[in-house]
Formats: structure tokens, C-alpha cells, sequence
């Protein structure tokens, strides 16, 4: 290691000058700050949530990319809409610290977890257990991340807002889905919503974006293209962080745990504040769904439960609608449709439940001994090279979280068209799911995304990996899961469950463990858009 960069990690903290380089029983990023604390610095949280009404026309689970439109289409139709939220609900504010960083990570991280292990290995607490907005849920062999809070995974999300190319999209999708009738009209509404636009040059040129430049530099050398990608940012915020008009968020690598500032363009900007001003869509924070089924009549039963801020119960209710949208993600609306085919109260769904699960080949990458900025690396990733030599992938550059300071630490996030899929099944015994993820991941995965990462490597100058921090590549973990209710399979070509009228799917459980390489969010966006249009058209 060079000397510099060695002085430079262990001013951070980060490693010891005789002693070995940091192991993983350190807990270097502990902030247990208290709830008392949680309250005096953001009171909103603490509001009573809106009561939702014995029987609503819709109710819709979750208020994540699908469901947040489905909710607005609906109530803009004329339908009376209630959203269920399990998460909280979180302000906005140019100065006050809303949410927790990367590095000093509290429980208004985490979704009542009392640690937590960030994308470089260094394990998070303990913590506060609390009701903050990332939860990772544990499998056996991997962790999937997702968003608690209303908004969902938008909140928690790094912004990328892009569409698979139409050879991968086509890969993934099988012929389920026309890439003409998305490409025409629905990845169009819904950018036309989330506004995303690529990172201006200012910004791009600025000094917290220097590892954005370097990752460009690297993959020129290594052969590849770069090309800039959409993300959902409002540059002007970042503008403003840079000149001190607000507090510093994006710029200095926050938003695995949100942007107190409103520097991500999440859905609470967008369809959730336009649903809302329908004046016939309700969104009631703090109301996890315990279970779905059907009553006399045809109407559907929600089981829900009022939690406060640390999670406890404090009112269990039955809902009913004549309407349920399931957009709770992929693990959500999974687990809610296994449990009711294990317990029988949704009585008709078939043996597709719960299969063709994926994790989108995800898999966070790390070189170190790169040139060292000096400063936080910034957020928002400017950009991505695609690799079809041999397994169809992509790399967008990225920031590595959890550094305080850019040391010379370069990440990127890998996505593949991985055929590696899974199944989902029912645990009675501790009324949840089990995922049957095979250990070690996908190999096809890792080694395609390696020999770009040694590529890039070796071009630079650079050394894969950042051990003990971090493997060369690591996919245990998942931030876009993708399956369990699959278009064509569980549902009919516009998410309508099958042997369930007016049960419909609108989030990631439609996709077949894939988008093509790509992130998620516009396509789970424009695929809602799209179904909710054919399903008021239809008048079911």
C-alpha cells in the first residue's frame, strides 16, 4: 500500500499503523443515539398517521415506484384510494439532518435492525432499533435490501433512472412484454413523472465528483465507452450543497439512508404529493399488512397493523376493499401471496407463487489505490459501460459508501442478465419465508463482472478489491430484487392475478429476476403505469 494512502486510512480510522488491517468484529460506525434524540431531531416522524377507513374502493400496499402510480392513476379515475405504508413518513429540509449518514449510521437508517453490514463489509452497529428506512431482509445466503418508508425504495435508491437496451430488455423478459409498446409510450410517462437527466458538467467536473472522472478514465483504457445515464437528481440542490445554501447530502455520499435535503427526486416530489391533491388518495404511514384474503361478497381483507416509530403494535384492525393492489416490492407482495396460498385465504392462486425470483445480477465491485480525491465521493453515478463478450452486464460507477473521504477506493455496481433464479416457500412454524438461494450466488455472475473489474484494473493502474473492506466482487447482496409473481405466470399480462378478480400485482414481483441489466425503477414505473391503464380502461 502507498504510504500516503496508508497515512490517509488510518487518519480515517480505517486501518492501524502496527497492527492488522481492520478485522470484522469492528464496529467502527456504532451510533446509538437514542429515540429521544430520533424525536428532537425529526418530530414529524412521531405525528399520528391518518386512519384509514373500515372499507375503502382500493387499497393499495406499499408506496414504492409501482404502487405510488398505480395509487395516482386510480384516484385520478375517480376510484377512493387508500395506501398502506408500514414505514414512516419523513420531511424534507435544506439544513436539518433528517436522515443519517453512511458513515455515523442511527436507527433512522435502519428498519428495526439492530446492525447492519454496508456494501464494504464494515459491519453498522449497534444501533437503535427503530423504524428507519432501509431494511435488509436476511436470507440464508443473501441479504436483499429495500425501502421502509412512504416513498419506498425511491427513498433509499442511488437515482439511476434508466431503460434496458432492447436486446437485454428482450433477453429477460422472454416475449411477455412488448419493448415498442414500453419504449413508445410507457418508459416515456414515466420519466415525464420522475424527471430523471444526466449529471451536468459542472457537477461532473466538480471535486466530490473526481472518482466519477477517474472510473470514466479507467474504463476508456480498459476499451470500453462510457455513456452517461439518467438519474433522479435535482442538480440545482446539489448546486446549492456545493455553495453552501445547504446542508451538504448528495455531494458527500449520502443515500443509501435518503437526502434530508430532497436532492433525490423520490416519489414523495412526484406521484405520492399528486395522488394526495386528488383529494381521493390517502396515505397512512405506519400500517404493516400482516395478511390478504377474500370474505363473503367478493371483497378483500387486509389484516393491518398501527406500529409506532420503534415498532411496536399498538392497533390491529380488518380492512376491506373491492379492489387490492399489491406494491409492496418484490419481497412484500411475495410473502403476502405465499402466505395466503399456505394458509388458504386467498383460495385460487396456482403453483406460480413464489418462483422465478432473481436478484438482477447485482454485485457491488471495489478497487482501491486509485488517485485519492481528498474529499467525500458524491452520490449520483454519471455513468456506465455495457460488456456482451460473454454474459450479457453492465458497471455503472458509483461511490463507496461508507468512506468518509475519498481514498482511493473506486466502486461500481454490476448487473447481469443472470439466468440463476429461485423459490420462494412457506415456514409455518415461524409464519415466514424461505428462500432457497443457492450459497456462493450466482458463479456465472461473478466472474463475468470479475474480468471487467481486472480489465479495468489492470488499465488503471488500480488493485480489485479493497480487502479487508470489501471482496473484488460481492453479490450477497441484492438492492433490486425482482420476481415471486411473474407476468404471464401468477398474473395475466397486466398484473391481474389469476382465479382473483380485482387482486392485481403493480411492483417488482412482475419481473422475471431481471430488467435487462438495467435498474429497476423506470421499468417497474412504466410497467404500472402501463397495467393500471389497461386495468381502468377495462373496468377491471
Amino acid at each position: 500500500m502507498k504510504r500516503r494512502q496508508l497515512l490517509q486510512l488510518a487518519a480515517a480510522g480505517l486501518v492501524g499503523l502496527t497492527a492488522p488491517p481492520l478485522l470484522s468484529g469492528t464496529r467502527a460506525h456504532a451510533i446509538p443515539i437514542g429515540v429521544g434524540s430520533i424525536r428532537s431531531l425529526v418530530p414529524e416522524i412521531f405525528a399520528e398517521p391518518p386512519r384509514p377507513p373500515e372499507h375503502s374502493s382500493v387499497i393499495v400496499i406499499g408506496s414504492g415506484f409501482g404502487a405510488s402510480a398505480a395509487a395516482l392513476r386510480l384516484a385520478q379515475a375517480g376510484s377512493q384510494v387508500t395506501v398502506l405504508e408500514r414505514g414512516l413518513r419523513w420531511p424534507r429540509d435544506p439544513w436539518r439532518e433528517i436522515f443519517t449518514a453512511d458513515m455515523t449510521a442511527d436507527g433512522r437508517g435502519l428498519w428495526q435492525q439492530d446492525s447492519f453490514t454496508n456494501i464494504t463489509g464494515l459491519p453498522v452497529g449497534p444501533v437503535d432499533r427503530f423504524g428507519g428506512v432501509l431494511d435488509t431482509t436476511r436470507f440464508e445466503n443473501l441479504s436483499v435490501w429495500r425501502g421502509a418508508a412512504v416513498g419506498g425504495g425511491s427513498i433509499v435508491y442511488t437515482g439511476v433512472t434508466i431503460a434496458p437496451e432492447r436486446r437485454f430488455f428482450d433477453l429477460s423478459f422472454g416475449g411477455r412484454l412488448s419493448y415498442d409498446d414500453m419504449a413508445g409510450t410507457w418508459y416515456p410517462k414515466a420519466r415525464s413523472m420522475l424527471m430523471p437527466s444526466q449529471m451536468p458538467g459542472d457537477i461532473y467536473n466538480s471535486e466530490n465528483f473526481a472518482h466519477s472522472r477517474t472510473w470514466d478514465d479507467h474504463a476508456r483504457r480498459a476499451g470500453y465507452q462510457p455513456e452517461r445515464v439518467d438519474g433522479n437528481w435535482n442538480w440545482n440542490v446539489l448546486r446549492d450543497e456545493m455553495t453552501g445554501r445547504s446542508r451538504p447530502s448528495a455531494t458527500v455520499g449520502a443515500s443509501t439512508f435518503g437526502n434530508s435535503n430532497g436532492a433525490k427526486h423520490d416519489l414523495t416530489q412526484n406521484y405520492i404529493p399528486q395522488a394526495e391533491n386528488t383529494g381521493r388518495a390517502t396515505v397512512c404511514h405506519s400500517h404493516e399488512v400482516a395478511s390478504i384474503g377474500t370474505e363473503s361478497g367478493g371483497r378483500y381483507r387486509v389484516e393491518v397493523r398501527r406500529l409506532d416509530a420503534v415498532g411496536n403494535i399498538l392497533e390491529t384492525r380488518t380492512l376491506t376493499c373491492d379492489k387490492l393492489v399489491l406494491g409492496a416490492g418484490s419481497i412484500g407482495t411475495t410473502e403476502l401471496l405465499v402466505r395466503a396460498q399456505a394458509t388458504g385465504t386467498l383460495g385460487n392462486l396456482n403453483e406460480f407463487v413464489g418462483r422465478g425470483w432473481g436478484t438482477n445480477g447485482d454485485a457491488s465491485m471495489t478497487r482501491s489505490l486509485g488517485p485519492a480525491a481528498g474529499v467525500p465521493q458524491g452520490a449520483p453515478c454519471a455513468s456506465r459501460i455495457v460488456d456482451d463478450s460473454g454474459l450479457p452486464l453492465t458497471v455503472e460507477n458509483w461511490y463507496v459508501p461508507g468512506v468518509p473521504t475519498d481514498l482511493g477506493f473506486i466502486g461500481s455496481l454490476g448487473m447481469t442478465i443472470d439466468p440463476l433464479r429461485a423459490d420462494f416457500q412457506y415456514n409455518a412454524a415461524t409464519d415466514s419465508m424461505t428462500l432457497n438461494w443457492p450459497k456462493g450466488g450466482s458463479r456465472d455472475t461473478v466472474e463475468a463482472l470479475r474480468a471487467v473489474q481486472n480489465k479495468m484494473a489492470q488499465a488503471g493502474g488500480t488493485v480489485v478489491s479493497a480487502e479487508p473492506f470489501t471482496r473484488d466482487v460481492d453479490d450477497t447482496f441484492t438492492a433490486h430484487p425482482l420476481g415471486g409473481a411473474v407476468l404471464g405466470d401468477v398474473t395475466d399480462s397486466y398484473g391481474r392475478v389469476k382465479g382473483h378478480e380485482g387482486l392485481y400485482v403493480v411492483d417488482g414481483a412482475l419481473i422475471p429476476g431481471s430488467t435487462g441489466a438495467a435498474n429497476p425503477s423506470l421499468t417497474i414505473t412504466a410497467l404500472a403505469e402501463r397495467n393500471i391503464a389497461k386495468v381502468i380502461a377495462d373496468g377491471r
